[in-house]
């Protein structure tokens, strides 16, 4: 269980038989189209608040470019070789919103990287 002051989560194995197989049945009715789109956009809502998008007023706070380039760069992972299987009507706002983020990123850096060695750059090639 998450606490205020905590991001750790405690495992509670009391019970925890039945709401695996719960959870198990209830995963297996969740389109594979569903469960790689809901990972794309935790991976592009998470680079935002690293980049210090997010819309809290502590935003700049929050900002790690270090912690930004890796989401990015996984999200561009997941995003390009999922592609072929989601189809470009999916695919097509993951692309935009990466797109997006990794312009953000450009922006941020202090030190700008050369072109094609941005985040994800080696999966998407070079962003301008």
């Amino acid at each position: 269980m998450s606490t205020p002051d905590s991001n750790s989560y405690v495992f509670d194995s009391a019970g925890s038989g039945a709401d695996v197989s719960q959870q198990i049945r209830d995963i297996s009715e969740v389109p594979a189209i569903e469960v790689i789109t809901t990972a794309a956009v935790h991976l592009m809502s998470a680079a935002a608040v690293k980049l210090g998008l997010a819309a809290e007023e502590n935003a700049a706070e929050l900002k790690d470019l270090d912690e930004a380039r890796k989401l990015i760069t996984a999200l561009a992972g997941l995003v390009t070789a999922a592609a072929p299987e989601i189809g470009s009507q999916h695919a097509g706002p993951l692309r935009d919103g990466l797109r997006s983020l990794q312009l953000a990123f450009r922006e941020e850096s202090l030190i700008p990287d050369a072109p094609g060695k941005g985040p994800g750059e080696k999966y998407t090639g070079a962003v301008n």
